[in-house]
C-alpha cells in the first residue's frame, strides 16, 4: 500500500494532505495521517482521490463512516479541488460506506436496515472523552510544576504554559463549545461547569482512565495496522513526504 503524491500538483497535493491531517479517528482522537490510515493521495487537475484503510476488516462501521465523511468534507474545502473521491478499502462495509458518503445519504441511508440514528451523539460522546483526556494531561503538567491537586479548582487556562498540551485542550474545548478565554476555569466538566475543589481529585482520576484507554487503543490499532499491512514504518514519518515521493 502506497501513499502517492502527484508530481504535477505540488501545492494542491500538500494542501490535501494537510486537510486530511485535520481528520481524526473519533475513538483514538489522533489524525488519520499520523495513524497510517491514509493509504493513497492523488491530485490531478483539480480532482482528488484518497484511499483510507483501517487496522482490521471488522473495524466499527460507524467510526469508519465518520472518518470517510470527514475526509470528504475536509478535502472538499481545499482551494482548487473541484471533485473528491474518498474510498475506504479492505473493510467489510466498504461498499455501503463509500456509497453512502458519496451520495450524502447519511449513516442511516447507508445502513437502512441496521442504523436507527445518525452519528452526532456518537461524535459528541467521543469529543467529551477527548476533552477529559486532554484535561488530565494538562493538569498533570501543572502538578509537575508545583500545583496541588486540591487547588486546581482555582486554575485558569492562562496558567497553562503555551505548549502542545494547552493547544490540544483548547481545541477540544472549542469542539464542545466550551469557553477558551484565558481567564476561564481549567477544570470543568463536559458542560463547562467548574469542578469544585472537593471533586477535582475524583474527576481527574476518572479522566486518567479515559486517557489511558484512548492511548492503549491507539497503540493496539497501530500494531494491528502494521501486522495487517506489514509496513514496518512509523506512519507519523510520512507527514513530511514531498510531492512525487512514494512511501510505504
Amino acid at each position: 500500500m502506497s501513499v502517492v503524491r502527484d508530481r504535477m500538483g505540488t501545492r494542491s497535493d500538500t494542501a490535501v494532505w494537510s486537510a486530511l491531517g485535520t481528520v481524526r479517528d473519533p475513538e483514538l482522537d489522533e489524525p488519520i495521517t499520523d495513524l497510517g490510515f491514509v493509504s493513497l493521495v492523488r491530485v490531478s487537475e483539480g480532482a482528488a482521490t484518497v484511499e483510507l484503510r483501517l487496522p482490521t476488516y471488522f473495524c466499527a462501521p460507524n467510526f469508519a463512516y465518520l472518518m470517510v465523511a470527514d475526509a470528504r468534507d475536509a478535502v472538499g474545502r481545499v482551494a482548487g479541488i473541484e471533485s473528491v473521491t474518498i474510498r475506504l478499502v479492505d473493510h467489510f462495509a466498504s461498499e455501503e460506506i463509500n456509497a453512502g458518503v458519496s451520495s450524502d445519504a447519511g449513516f442511516v441511508g447507508a445502513f437502512p436496515e441496521q442504523a436507527r440514528a445518525e452519528l452526532a451523539d456518537l461524535r459528541r460522546a467521543f469529543q467529551r472523552k477527548a476533552h477529559a483526556a486532554c484535561l488530565e494531561r494538562a493538569c498533570r503538567r501543572l502538578v509537575d510544576q508545583g500545583w496541588q491537586v486540591e487547588s486546581l479548582d482555582q486554575a485558569r487556562l492562562s496558567d497553562l504554559p503555551d505548549v502542545a498540551d494547552r493547544a490540544s485542550l483548547l481545541r477540544r474545548r472549542a469542539d464542545l463549545g466550551l469557553s477558551v478565554e484565558p481567564g476561564s476555569s481549567l477544570v470543568v466538566d463536559e458542560d463547562g461547569e467548574r469542578v469544585p475543589a472537593e471533586k477535582v481529585s475524583a474527576h481527574l482520576r476518572f479522566a486518567k482512565t479515559v486517557r489511558v484507554s484512548i492511548e492503549g487503543n491507539a497503540g493496539l490499532c497501530r500494531g494491528l495496522l502494521r501486522t495487517r499491512y506489514g509496513d514496518g514504518t512509523d506512519p507519523g514519518t510520512r507527514s513530511g513526504v514531498t510531492a512525487g515521493e512514494v512511501t510505504r
